[in-house]
């Protein structure tokens, strides 16, 4: 059967079905077919449109990447990843102090909480390695992941997280092939990175146990490749995941861990990162004297970093992003602690932030524009706030990102408070279409 799904001879197909007890009509219904497309099959009428193939994959319960159709989820379970499930039978907070303890386990070779992985991570089965690689296969691997990652910030994750899983499972090959030691430790680390835009992609489309699986995975190849720079990016990431879980206490763990990785790596700007997330986490928390030392270091760090020489991962983190996670923090404030002191910072931060980001960094100029509409709307500047408003959300009908929704949730309740302005009764009108949620109207 696998043999000739491999070829899409779906008569063959038919007829083991057939063999198996699976009558004409059962086959037709599944498929979607009638019962004469069905006998003409059986008689060895060939099927090559697309749509009819994956018709029929998806009525027999087939992984479309049997049929060579499309790299799905499903044959992602084979190579790289895992399946997201729908209703997961372990609380998340479970899984958060699993993925916990293996980023301890790596970052500083201890169980500080236990290593028991858990239902977070999988072992893939083994896929046919080639015979030798050499550098240029590594540098294929890198070139990918550039490009794919450029379509992440510029249209969303779910724009190219399947192509970046595809691009995974030939990369996986490569672990097994003959190679240099240089050749391998370069190939880890691409693959890591890779795992880590894997992940990216999988949390910006709302896959948050595929998410944690490709980080999980990334930690073990970023420190076999000895960098641990690259360690610090990846917690950096997951530690963003649960930050957006509403989550800031293990947020911050992981945070901490990123930051043991980013001081043995050596990199200011990797500090500089961990520390301006950090801030994040403890404002979050209404800690505000925490969240602004934090930010003071994060500035300092940034101030000795050299972004010229930063690796891919880092480098887009420059001083439009430095702007942004000042007025996000001070977002955070103004809702937490004290609006009308913290708002005076976050909009001329959010301001700059917005007037730099080109338009290959569409998400983050639809983050910043939510977070300066939250801020006009509690300075008490309600038109301005909503027309800043409508354009995040006409920026982000273009984005495939479920975050950008998640992250209006917010101005929609800043919104609703303000109803009896005509402008931000529309804007909560028009948010609330948006992410699919109630709004008092």
């Amino acid at each position: 059967m696998r043999d000739a799904l491999a070829r899409r001879e779906i008569s063959t197909v038919y007829r083991l079905l057939r063999r198996h007890g699976v009558s004409q009509r059962q086959i037709a219904a599944l498929t979607g077919q009638s019962q004469s497309e069905v006998s003409e099959i059986l008689k060895g009428r060939q099927v090559m449109a697309y749509d009819v193939l994956a018709r029929i994959a998806q009525g027999l319960g087939v992984p479309r990447g049997y049929m060579g159709l499309a790299y799905d989820e499903a044959t992602a379970v084979r190579v790289a990843a895992t399946a997201e499930a729908p209703h997961s039978e372990e609380d998340e907070s479970v899984k958060r102090r699993k993925f916990l303890a293996h980023a301890a386990a790596i970052t500083v070779g201890a169980a500080v909480f236990g290593t028991d992985s858990g239902s977070w991570a999988s072992s893939p089965a083994q896929t046919p390695a080639p015979g030798r690689i050499g550098m240029t296969d590594v540098r294929q691997v890198e070139a990918a992941t550039r490009a794919l990652r450029t379509l992440d910030y510029q249209y969303g994750g779910g724009s190219c997280r399947d192509a970046v899983v595809a691009q995974l499972s030939w990369g996986q090959q490569m672990l097994g092939a003959n190679a240099s030691e240089l050749v391998k430790e370069r190939l880890y680390v691409a693959l890591a990175d890779l795992h880590n835009l894997a992940g990216w992609t999988s949390f910006d489309t709302g896959l948050y146990d595929s998410a944690r699986n490709h980080f999980g995975q990334a930690l073990g190849l970023a420190k076999q490749g000895k960098k641990e720079e690259l360690v610090a990016n990846i917690l950096y990431r997951m530690g963003r995941v649960y930050l957006h879980q509403d989550a800031p206490d293990d947020a911050l763990k992981v945070f901490q861990l990123g930051q043991l990785a980013a001081q043995n790596s050596g990199s200011e700007l990797a500090v500089g990162i961990l520390c301006a997330n950090e801030a994040w986490a403890y404002a979050k928390m209404g800690s505000d004297d925490q969240a602004l030392k934090l930010l003071g270091r994060a500035r300092d760090e940034f101030a000795r970093a050299n972004i010229g020489e930063a690796p891919a991962w880092a480098k887009f983190f420059d001083s439009n992003d430095l702007s942004a996670m000042i007025g996000t923090v001070h977002t955070e404030l103004a809702q937490m602690v004290d609006a009308k002191k913290y708002t005076r910072t976050a909009i001329p931060a959010l301001t700059k932030a917005i007037s730099g980001y080109g338009e290959d960094m569409s998400r983050s100029r639809s983050f910043n524009l939510t977070s300066l509409s939250i801020n006009h709307l509690l300075d008490g500047d309600i038109d301005h706030g909503a027309r800043l408003g409508r354009q995040a959300i006409d920026l982000s009908e273009g984005l495939k990102s479920v975050r950008t929704k998640d992250r209006m949730k917010p101005l929609l309740h800043e919104a609703e408070k303000r109803r009896n302005n005509p402008n931000a009764r529309e804007l909560a009108e028009r948010v609330a279409r948006f992410t699919g949620s109630d709004s008092a109207a």
